[in-house]
């Protein structure tokens, strides 16, 4: 059987690629497609370890083109979809960008996997599509209330996803994350910044009053929840993954501070996101009822590890700090 991985040269989708790749024989899989258009936060590099193996095959191309996305799903029996444009910030700079690939290119591979006879197409999505929330945790039935371009261009994707399941019975699940941490992911992120920042003696910029409340999650556990829904995740059903740990972006910035062996002179307050969400949470009951999910990485040795990934590993973050597109 062949898998596809759509963006399986970005942070998260590189590490799915190798668990997937840990995990293809007693899966079934015999061959691994890895799709990626190599933008600015796709690095062949990530995938180098996958790419090794012989069953492992990459594409370079983008989610968009129709004739190379039929190629390339031909034939597939499964697709794990994460390529998109993930980052709010930009989003809030140019939109355009966001609802070309996470709208129009989740469709065409929607519509590539129906033509294609594709088994499974499990559509990775995010918790911020719920919008903001106060107190309690969103269920998968909660409303959508996006509030940035990016989470309503993620809204559009999971809507696309799951009418094609009701209109064409296409087999789908939707998951949708609280806010990932580990090794490789781009220097954009609050994690990364923060710690590449810090190792360079610059201050940390922290929106508004730090009050934002975020949930984290390893991509570890992730790319487990991921992989449980692929196993026996139900067609046409969403299913939130969420790490358990809640902190405020001040939170966070202290305990970064803190492995990073610097005070909190070294925090720069900046003006607020526009826009910026106040508050996200997730409810896992349906996944770990249903599939068992639980997260197995302890969110202190988890940060622990991934600031000391970053110490190790300059040569590979430096040179992205310097890209601007």
């Amino acid at each position: 059987m062949k898998l596809v991985i759509t963006g399986a040269a970005g942070f998260i989708g590189s590490r799915l690629a190798e668990r997937s790749l840990e995990e293809a024989e007693r899966l079934g899989y015999n061959s691994i497609v890895l799709l990626d258009a190599l933008t600015y936060s796709g690095r062949r590099e990530n995938m180098d370890a996958v790419l090794r193996d012989s069953r492992v095959t990459f594409v370079h191309a983008s989610i968009n083109d129709a004739e190379m996305v039929d190629e390339v799903l031909a034939g597939a029996h499964t697709v794990l979809h994460l390529a998109a444009e993930s980052h709010v910030d930009r989003s809030i700079q140019g939109a355009q960008p966001f609802f070309i690939t996470n709208v129009l290119g989740t469709q065409q591979l929607l519509e590539s996997s129906r033509r294609g006879g594709v088994s499974k197409f499990v559509h990775v999505s995010t918790d911020e599509v719920y919008g903001s929330i106060d107190e309690g945790s969103w269920r998968e039935d909660h409303i959508l209330e996006p509030n940035s371009p990016y989470s309503a261009s993620k809204a559009g994707s999971d809507l696309a996803a799951l009418a094609y399941h009701t209109t064409f019975g296409l087999d789908v699940s939707v998951t949708r994350c609280s806010n990932n941490y580990g090794p490789r992911q781009y220097p954009e992120k609050v994690i990364p910044l923060f710690v590449s920042n810090l190792i360079d003696g610059i201050k940390v910029p922290l929106y508004g009053d730090g009050l934002n409340v975020r949930d984290w999650l390893h991509v570890d556990d992730h790319c487990q929840g991921i992989l449980k829904v692929l196993e026996g995740g139900r067609s046409g059903e969403i299913y939130n993954i969420g790490g358990g740990t809640e902190l405020t972006n001040y939170e966070i910035t202290l305990k970064l501070l803190e492995l990073c062996g610097a005070g909190t002179d070294m925090i720069e307050p900046v003006a607020d996101r526009l826009g910026h969400d106040r508050r996200y949470s997730v409810d896992c009951t349906k996944i770990s009822t249903e599939l068992g999910y639980q997260p197995l990485v302890p969110f202190e040795a988890g940060l622990e590890a991934t600031v000391r990934w970053y110490y190790d590993n300059e040569a590979w973050w430096r040179p992205l700090k310097a890209v601007k597109s």
